[in-house]
């Protein structure tokens, strides 16, 4: 690697943590300059403007908390008992610092910056298309019930986790990622193959 390339990815590393606390307009060049201990000139030689290195900036938190998210979900090979470990990954592990980057590049950029707003409508998009081709996936094996919609249960529990984190912030003592964690994982058992088996029985 060569030593750009390691001062620009030192740059999005010091710069991602500011970006996600303040958001874009309340973090300024001047925040990074003195977090990362450059000259702002030398920033503006690896990123052409600041909206630039918010989007590297969000990419990077955004790989960083998906990376997360998805441990240990490749030791199971059961549907089902995967997405439970992602639920338990999002509850349970620490969020990028200063939280969710797509929580809050969301609301941060609603009617804000729209390369950013692009950017979180892509990790929205990223995030539901991996949950759905695991219930896909469930299904193709028999372990999840023909008549469940992937997308349908992709969309549920994005939104809980989200909206529950959400509430978390404003209410911490209330513990609702943790209840919206208990009720997907009872909602979750309801999808088995097998539940549909013992309906007939």
């Amino acid at each position: 690697m060569s030593k750009g390339t390691e001062t620009r990815n030192r740059i999005i590393a010091k710069a991602a943590p500011l970006f996600n606390r303040k958001g874009y307009e309340g973090c300024s060049m001047q925040d990074i300059v003195e977090a990362v201990g450059l000259e702002k000139g030398s920033l503006y030689g690896h990123f052409p403007n600041k909206e630039a290195l918010a989007v590297a900036a969000f990419q990077y938190a955004w790989n960083e908390t998906s990376r997360a998210r998805m441990a240990k979900m490749d030791t199971i090979a059961n549907a089902i008992e995967k997405l439970k470990i992602h639920v338990a990954n999002v509850v349970s592990l620490p969020s990028f610092a200063g939280g969710c980057p797509l929580l809050n590049t969301i609301t941060d950029n609603d009617d804000g910056n729209p390369a950013l707003k692009k950017m979180a409508r892509e990790a929205l998009k990223e995030w539901r298309l991996y949950l759905q081709s695991i219930l896909q996936d469930g299904q193709d094996r028999k372990e999840i019930r023909g008549g469940v919609d992937p997308e349908e249960v992709a969309t549920l529990m994005i939104s809980l986790l989200e909206g529950a984190m959400a509430l978390d912030r404003v209410d911490r003592r209330s513990g609702f990622l943790e209840r919206a964690g208990r009720h997907l994982n009872s909602h979750l058992d309801t999808l088995a193959f097998q539940a549909q088996s013992r309906n007939f029985e």
